[in-house]
């Protein structure tokens, strides 16, 4: 049985797709689930006690919510530069005062440069690090505030929170990035969250609660004046001394939709909700140049397909949306393994085929989204049951559910990965034809076949929305009509050498099974 589009959109506050895709802007910066959520409640308790006006409250609960939208940006780069898992490594930077040389900068710089690399190269790596300390970070934080405030933009929020997540990462005393802004010239709902953000962070470190509570008080008292508006730690010392702070950071998840200001829950719209989607699916495929336009890459595929079988246009709508959001579990892995050149472990594998665990339990979040939820959790799984999360079979694959697996493991073969170039659409069909019926559906495989230029020209017209291009309201919603657009421009793929097409063609099989990274 198909998945049915099980929601009355404008039943669907924006505030619960935003939280609940937060979770996955979490898991790449190497923190728990619900982090945003909990920062949001600890955010707006702070700007209620600062006085801070509805309309001011209402910006700054979408940018506490939003806050890392640029985190995935600076993934590849931060692990280019340090040579380790970037997720660990944004984890630990959070409780480490990276603006002094101190014992806690050097054990984090130890635990986190090349560690499995040789001596020597790790003792340069150190020193070339030091050197270029401040380069590097204000390189890597001025990626993550420009995509992330861009993001933002390209979702329909204020001018106000894109301002306040570019802001994010400024210190009071103008040691911070991007600009170095210092004190009151840094935007007002910034210096809240960068606040909130830290208590957050030591507060969950230390165990919550009691413990967490103090931790969170004694990182805002060493760093006010230095990292914190000193008045504003005054305020969270205020908040934080009542005790009834740390009982609402528990119950974040289901208190967070109670704290958007104003009498008027913003409801969603089907251009808003394309909107997020396509935003968030930058967001997802900026994690690794190798899955630059992945998820647009799918959706076009899979729009296509489902075109081409007569779907109807609820279930093609339902299925483009399941696309563009059915990797936001694969935030989760690290690109030591998604840029990994190499065959990947035992280990690494295992943590590849969580990925579509997590896209599940970020998606179910959102009211009305269990269909998406469970379209987008199946996107590797095969008909005879190899595939994975789950391991479902032919038995319990829907048609959609088909269709995105074909629709994956097309884009990810005709794309480039850290182990092989790209391969040309003629590889990529022989590959898929082998495959078919046993792994992959045969019907939809030929719908592909028949129609894999409209899939280049829809996925075209796709990224161009996703990266904001042409952004408007009524280019994103015409794009639920979309049947027959301008041919693609399909990039030209280099041939590779007879060996590296042999070594290709011994591999076709693992390619077409995995296609993960």
């Amino acid at each position: 049985m198909d998945e049915q589009a099980n929601y009355d959109v404008e039943q669907i506050a924006v505030s619960s797709v935003v939280a609940a895709l937060s979770y996955g802007l979490d898991l790449t910066e190497g923190q728990p689930m619900g982090h945003s959520e909990r920062t949001c409640v600890i955010g707006m308790r702070l700007g209620q006690e600062l006085g801070l006006d509805e309309e001011e409250l209402g910006h700054l609960y979408y940018a506490l919510l939003m806050k890392d939208a640029g985190c995935s940006s600076n993934a590849s780069r931060m692990f280019q530069i340090m040579g380790s898992d970037d997720i660990a490594a944004k984890r630990d930077v959070k409780t480490t005062d990276w603006t002094k040389l101190n014992r806690d900068s050097i054990e984090y710089a130890l635990s986190h440069i090349k560690p499995h690399a040789p001596f020597i190269e790790r003792v340069q790596a150190f020193v070339e690090m030091a050197s270029n300390q401040k380069r590097n970070a204000g390189e890597l934080v001025k990626i993550r505030c420009e995509r992330g405030a861009s993001i933002a933009r390209r979702m329909g929020l204020s001018e106000e929170t894109a301002e306040a997540i570019h802001g994010l990462d400024e210190l009071w005393n103008g040691e911070g990035h991007p600009h170095g802004f210092r004190g009151e010239d840094i935007p007002r709902l910034s210096r809240i969250m960068s606040l909130a953000q830290t208590a957050e962070v030591f507060y969950r470190a230390r165990g919550g609660y009691a413990q967490g509570g103090t931790a969170a008080l004694e990182v805002a008292r060493a760093r006010s004046g230095h990292w914190f508006d000193p008045q504003m730690v005054l305020a969270f010392e205020s908040i934080a001394r009542r005790g009834e702070l740390w009982r609402e950071v528990e119950q974040a998840s289901t208190l967070v939709a109670t704290l958007e200001p104003g009498e008027k829950v913003w409801k969603a719209t089907d251009e808003t909700l394309e909107a997020i989607c396509l935003a968030f699916a930058d967001v997802i495929d900026a994690k690794s140049p190798f899955t630059h336009r992945h998820s647009t890459g799918v959706a076009g595929a899979a729009q296509a397909i489902a075109r081409s079988l007569g779907l109807p246009e609820d279930q093609v709508v339902l299925l483009r949306r399941a696309a563009l959001l059915h990797d936001i579990g694969k935030l989760s892995v690290s690109n030591s393994i998604l840029d990994k050149p190499g065959k990947l472990d035992e280990g690494e594998w295992r943590i590849v085929r969580e990925h579509p665990r997590y896209s599940f339990e970020i998606l179910r979040r959102i009211p009305g989204f269990s269909s998406i939820a469970e379209l987008a959790a199946s996107h590797h799984e095969k008909l005879d049951g190899s595939g994975y999360w789950r391991g479902l079979d032919a038995s319990q694959l829907s048609t959609t559910a088909r269709i995105l697996v074909v629709a994956d493991v097309y884009d990810a073969l005709a794309a480039r990965r850290p182990y092989r170039d790209a391969l040309p659409k003629e590889q990529v069909l022989a590959i898929m034809a082998r495959e078919t019926p046993r792994a992959i559906d045969a019907q939809c495989f030929y719908a592909l076949s028949g129609a894999y230029q409209q899939a280049e020209s829809l996925a075209e017209n796709l990224a161009n929305l996703a990266n904001g291009v042409g952004t408007s309201q009524d280019e994103v919603s015409r794009t639920k009509d979309v049947r027959y657009i301008n041919e693609a421009r399909t990039p030209e793929r280099e041939l590779l050498p007879t060996a590296a097409v042999r070594q290709r063609r011994r591999t076709a099989t693992r390619l077409a099974e995995g296609c993960s990274r």
